[in-house]
């Protein structure tokens, strides 16, 4: 049976290059009103420009969405997902990955608002992006058609791009008619950069390439100690100051970029089956998994602090893939939720040239003994003696092994 036409499409938009041709190329080739969202997640002053942008290619006032989803963002994605101590590959932060799902999320309740028959976005057909926006709609509203503009137009670059632009009027700055050095996401939580300058992995990124921190070698030579305080997992104050969660990540970011925190020179594994190369920036993002981490080395039990970080790759690779509404990580979050009831303290850092240091922690709900782990003689509930049993206990399956090769 034939696709029923499409009469209304809303398009996750920025204004850029890609996102101003798909506005048009939409109404061109499918002949549908085009409804543009932007969602303000702390990207920066990019907003403004993009509404008059939209207004210019036609695009009717009460069709352009903007909301504001900063403190959405960091309390139910940003924070959630550092509960997890997540870290894909060992190294990267997911600033990008955690922001899809979000977005994904609010593009379908304006379909739904405005009647839409599809949603549509810019990302490329070689990268991650397309996967965790079509399959977050899919998981939202299942039977929702998706227009993915470079997997459909004929398009083979941005020199493409640039003349499909000229041939319908749309303005292009002589700055921007270039392959830009680098493209830039960003979001509250990080900035990346990838593409033409970075393509090569073996060259140093260039110092220009660096959104969100100083160098390490210009940061202040004097260290900067902050403290952080944590209720049931999350941070909820920095110095004794009480601030939302985005108000809290932005002053992380603010001492990170200070004190040349959170580079970081990447080549990750994407999803859809190739190596990339990306520079992120992470400086709140860096400073607060060093602090959760702090504050669960008290609060832990060490099998729940170990299980834990069994699950996190597994939980990481969700979000990177882009399966933050499936089951399975709805389950890891339930269990990295309850294990977080007794995370609450204070953790002190310091700061200092690239590099974070817990350097205190404490919590009413401590497991740490001094007691206990004292050298000196006189614990109660430790017996020097019981340690002879334990070990020999624990070397039976070698000693039986050894005793076999033996013989």
């Amino acid at each position: 049976m034939a696709e029923q036409p499409i009469k209304k499409v809303v398009l996750a938009y920025s204004g850029g290059l890609d996102t101003l041709v798909a506005v048009k190329w939409l109404q061109e080739t499918y002949g549908c009103e085009v409804v543009t969202f932007t969602a303000d997640l702390g990207q920066g002053g990019e907003l403004e420009p993009a509404r008059e942008k939209a207004l210019a290619m036609g695009v009717k006032p009460e069709n352009i969405f903007m909301p504001d989803l900063r403190e959405e963002f960091v309390r139910d994605y940003v924070f959630p997902m550092f509960r997890a101590n997540a870290v894909y590959e060992g190294q990267y932060l997911l600033g990008t990955s955690i922001a899809r799902p979000l977005i994904a999320k609010a593009q379908i309740e304006v379909a739904r608002q405005v009647g839409a028959d599809a949603v549509s976005h810019g990302a490329t057909g070689k990268g991650n992006d397309q996967v965790r926006f079509e399959v977050s709609y899919y998981a939202l509203e299942p039977d929702i058609r998706v227009l993915a503009v470079w997997r459909e137009w004929p398009f083979k670059g941005r020199a493409d791009e640039v003349a499909y632009a000229d041939r319908h009027g749309i303005p292009v700055a002589k700055d921007k008619r270039n392959e830009p050095p680098f493209s830039v996401d960003a979001n509250l939580l990080h900035s990346s950069s990838e593409g033409n300058a970075l393509e090569d992995p073996a060259e140093p990124a260039p110092e220009f390439v660096h959104q969100r921190t100083l160098s390490p070698e210009n940061a202040p030579d004097r260290a900067t100690e902050i403290a952080v305080d944590f209720e049931k997992g999350d941070p909820v104050a920095i110095d004794g100051e009480a601030l939302s969660p985005a108000a809290l990540l932005a002053r992380l970011n603010e001492l990170g970029h200070d004190n040349g925190i959170g580079r970081l020179d990447l080549v990750e594994s994407r999803f859809v089956g190739m190596k990339s190369r990306g520079v992120y920036e992470t400086p709140g993002g860096t400073i607060l998994l060093a602090a959760h981490r702090g504050i669960e080395s008290i609060t832990l039990d060490r099998g729940a602090l170990h299980l834990k970080d069994e699950l996190m790759p597994r939980y990481a690779e969700l979000i990177y893939n882009g399966f933050w509404f499936s089951p399975e990580r709805e389950m890891l979050q339930a269990a990295i939720d309850h294990s977080q009831a007794k995370v609450s303290g204070r953790v002190r850092l310091k700061l200092y040239k690239g590099n974070v240091s817990v350097v205190g922690r404490e919590s009413p709900y401590s497991l740490y003994d001094k007691e206990l782990v004292t050298f000196e003689e006189g614990a109660v509930a430790y017996d020097h003696r019981d340690a002879a049993g334990f070990i020999k206990l624990n070397a039976l399956r070698l000693r039986v092994q050894a005793a076999r090769d033996r013989r």
